[in-house]
């Protein structure tokens, strides 16, 4: 197991699986077990996530598999995560695991640091980006989830009540996010805040890149909160149906799966059968 030092001095586990052009993929190799586990297929979530990509996509690829959200929640960056920051850090990824090209493929707001590191190396030999649209995406919206979140981890607004379990949602989601605890520490939160406050000069729309991308969504992501967080609609799927035209005139690969919300396009089951056969095709990989 190689370790690399991110931008703040702290280090990270990277773990390589297979053989083959480089992958990063930022991911938990280690199954969640126990209550945690539980808890994660309440909302819809997969706790054998990474593992699953990493048994799926090995034997083809070398993966480069490390745990950056849950490295940024056990050692926060709450004044230094920015857009540059992330970048250096998955490049630096990239150089212990003595990749010097490497495709990316990350989901939510791990593809937002995706198209972070495009627009900043010249490396990625191809990008995925899933769960989060790369044109017209919502930055301003998350910018003010992530305010909210932030005031009610410090104290400055009510929690909301926490259920049983999470109620579905009149609104088409899967679960009412608005149903959710914040359970995440102030500087936990916080930097989050620094991420989608330094987004807000970003214009997503006048990015041209040249290496082989994706980008896929559910149809049904669209995250509505209530009063709590403003009130804030969060159109992932949506967006990224209306912008298909422009993105594929950019020339992206666009798939918007029928019926998906956030977590269940984020499931092994639903990225393998997209992942597999698009990167093999990039890279030129005879599965």
């Amino acid at each position: 197991m190689a370790k690399a030092t991110l931008h703040d001095g702290n280090t990270i586990d990277v773990e390589v699986h297979g053989s083959g052009p480089a992958l990063l993929l930022p991911v938990d190799p280690r199954p969640v077990e126990g209550e945690q586990a539980d808890e994660m297929r309440k909302w819809g979530a997969d706790p054998a996530l990474g593992r699953s990509l990493i048994d799926g996509l090995g034997d083809a690829f070398q993966v480069i598999a490390f745990d950056y959200q849950g490295h940024v929640m056990a050692t926060p960056k709450p004044a230094t995560l920015t857009p540059a920051a992330i970048a250096a850090d998955l490049v630096a990824v990239a150089d212990a695991a003595g990749a010097e090209r490497f495709a990316y493929y990350g989901y939510s707001w791990l593809a937002v640091s995706g198209l972070q590191l495009a627009i900043r190396t010249n490396r990625l030999s191809a990008l995925v980006m899933g769960g989060f649209p790369a044109y017209g995406a919502p930055y301003a919206e998350m910018l003010r989830v992530t305010n909210a979140t932030y005031e009610m981890a410090t104290g400055q607004a009510p929690q909301p009540e926490k259920p049983e379990k999470p109620e579905k949602a009149d609104t088409g989601d899967a679960y009412d996010w608005s149903s959710a605890e914040v359970s995440t520490s102030e500087e936990q939160t916080r930097q989050f805040v620094t991420l989608y406050e330094e987004l807000q000069g970003f214009d997503d729309r006048a990015v041209r890149l040249s290496c082989p991308r994706l980008c896929f969504a559910g149809s049904a992501d669209e995250i509505h909160y209530d009063e709590r967080w403003g009130g804030t609609h969060v159109s992932i799927g949506g967006t990224l149906a209306r912008h298909r035209a422009e993105l594929e005139a950019l020339g992206w690969d666009v798939q918007v799966l029928d019926g998906l919300d956030h977590m269940s396009a984020m499931h092994s089951a639903t990225v393998l059968p997209i992942l597999r056969p698009w990167l093999a095709g990039a890279l030129s990989v005879q599965l």
